[in-house]
């Protein structure tokens, strides 16, 4: 009786194990097929991957150290275009894809079908909303291709909502795709309202309004000190130096820096842009719009892109090794860490993903450089325009060959090449031959050459998939490293070169494991992850790849 029980028992436990094991099984099939509530898209504007090494020490647990401890990190993560500028950056980010094929070749550019500039964003084909100014004349139509954002939309039958905001308007747009619900950008000057365009709505939501009506912007004219003590700051240079332009109305580019009087200055809020307090209230704008918008508040996914627009303002201003950067950095720690509290209060812990990358990264002053006897300099492209045209007139008769010349790229007129019976491959080697012997130009590629792909190696890679055959020019140039046109005060980018490529790829939260990896990515391999974990079509004209590795 004993034996015929036990054996009862022990048939029964392996059923209940049987069971369990397929119950784990089930559950596991189950997950692979749930999707998050809301998928958030971070963009910093202008950091570099080593500021989270430089400045790690500094952070605090909830920010930047909860999202690598807990999700996944690729350490060598890089631009494979240039030039690297920001709206081909957050283009690029979400449509898995080059300028060559999303078409953003810059943030102006030369439009030779109509023989003028254009700005990647502007549309004067809609108008201004929460403003009256030209500002709000703004839409993606430049956009060629089709982003992680559109595609949700589709999955979803546009159930699933796509909210973008950011300080400038391109790092709004070009995020949130073509098909988003809204779009929404800082307006300065004596306004301090987001606004936006109708492109996409008729006016602003109720929630949008109320938050331009708190003034909550007011609270950030205040004195703008370090976090902690100044002395403590030993991961940046000095405080007072001759590499930083600084605020207009104080003689020293030196903490602190007392806002509300120098934003009188500047155009009252103009002054945000480039302080700290630009990631606050964007942060603030951005938790208003998960209310206000009830973001993932159910199965649909939505989509949140934030571009924090500040840190390429005060990079730009200060440098890459100033205080002001470092200071800046430790306080978007922060405001990662309160977007991140209220994401677990509001949408639930594990309910959630969020992917945080740069549009750029950018160089150290190279006056600063060379103070340091490190080998960088300055390059006049207004010297070089007037030794081409010189060249182009003496050899072919008429400097207006060159119609423009812009983002080190150069275009042609063709109406006059044609009325001189010019062929254009003859003015292109004339001036590719003359540019790659000219002072500090590394490398000169000519449309032919581009197009027949016959160039190679690193800068060249980086140049074909930056061109966009009917928007880019004629001749292409590269500079030598860490040579840049810019003030001898302040950072820039825009290079092929790793210090302006070089950017932070973090993925947190659902469906996203936990580890790091040095193996070389593409910006261009967010998009089709992020498609992958929600089991969407990818972007139409992606061609990054999957990374298997942080999300199977």
């Amino acid at each position: 009786m004993k034996k015929t029980s036990f054996l009862l028992l022990s048939f029964l436990l392996i059923c209940f194990s049987l069971i369990a094991q397929q119950s784990a099984k089930d559950k596991e099939a189950s997950q692979i097929h749930t999707k998050p509530k809301l998928v958030v898209g971070i963009v910093v504007d202008q950091m570099r991957h080593d500021y989270l090494n430089r400045f790690w020490d500094r952070y605090g647990d909830d920010g930047f150290k909860r999202m690598i401890s807990n999700g996944y990190i690729m350490k060598n993560a890089h631009y494979n275009y240039v030039p690297t500028y920001t709206a081909p950056g957050h283009s690029s980010v979400y449509t898995g894809t080059s300028p060559r094929f999303h078409g953003i070749i810059s943030n102006n550019w030369y439009d030779k079908t109509i023989d003028e500039s254009v700005y990647c964003a502007g549309d004067d084909e809609v108008h201004p909303i929460g403003t009256d100014s030209d500002a709000g004349k703004m839409s993606p139509h430049r956009l060629l291709a089709t982003t992680v954002t559109d595609q949700n939309r589709i999955a979803t039958q546009f159930r699933g909502k796509t909210i973008g905001v950011a300080l400038k308007d391109r790092g709004a747009i070009m995020p949130a795709g073509h098909s988003a619900n809204g779009a929404y950008w800082f307006r300065g000057k004596d306004e301090g309202n987001f606004i936006t365009s109708s492109y996409y709505m008729d006016e602003l939501p109720a929630w949008a309004k109320k938050f331009n009506d708190s003034r909550k912007i007011d609270e950030y004219l205040k004195t703008w000190e370090t976090l902690y003590p100044i002395d403590t700051y030993v991961e940046s240079g000095e405080d007072l130096n001759d590499f930083e332009q600084g605020f207009k109305g104080k003689k020293t580019a030196t903490f602190p820096y007392d806002i509300k009087k120098l934003s009188k200055e500047t155009g009252k809020y103009d002054l945000i842009y480039s302080t700290p307090f630009g990631n606050n209230i964007t942060t603030d704008f951005a938790l208003a719009a998960i209310d206000g918008e009830e973001l993932g508040q159910d199965d649909v996914t939505d989509f949140l892109t934030v571009s924090y627009s500040s840190p390429d303002y005060i990079g730009h201003n200060f440098g890459v090794n100033s205080k002001e950067v470092q200071d800046n950095y430790l306080r978007l720690d922060q405001d990662i860490a309160r977007l991140l509290k209220e994401l677990d209060k509001k949408v639930g812990e594990g309910n959630y993903t969020v992917f945080l990358t740069a549009d750029h990264a950018a160089v150290n002053v190279p006056s600063y450089l060379k103070s340091k006897n490190v080998k960088a300099g300055y390059f006049s492209s207004g010297d070089l325009r007037k030794e081409l045209d010189s060249l182009v007139e003496k050899k072919f008769g008429d400097a207006k060959l060159i119609a423009n010349m812009s983002n080190r790229q150069i275009f042609f007129n063709y109406d006059l090449l044609e009325e001189k019976d010019i062929k254009a491959q003859e003015l292109a080697e004339t001036l590719q031959h003359f540019l790659v012997n000219y002072p500090k130009v590394a490398q000169a590629y000519t449309r032919s050459g581009i197009e027949s792909s016959s160039y190679t190696g690193l800068i060249a890679n980086k140049v074909k998939n930056g061109f966009n055959p009917k928007r880019s020019g004629d001749v292409v140039y590269e500079l030598e490293p860490a040579l840049i046109s810019y003030s001898s005060k302040g950072s820039t980018h825009g290079s092929a070169y790793r210090y302006d490529t070089h950017i932070p790829m973090i993925f947190f939260g659902q469906g996203i494991n936990n580890g790091q990896s040095t193996k070389e990515a593409e910006i261009i391999d967010i998009a089709p992850t992020i498609s992958a974990l929600l089991g969407i079509a990818f972007p139409n004209a992606s061609y990054g790849k999957v990374l298997s590795e942080v999300i199977d």
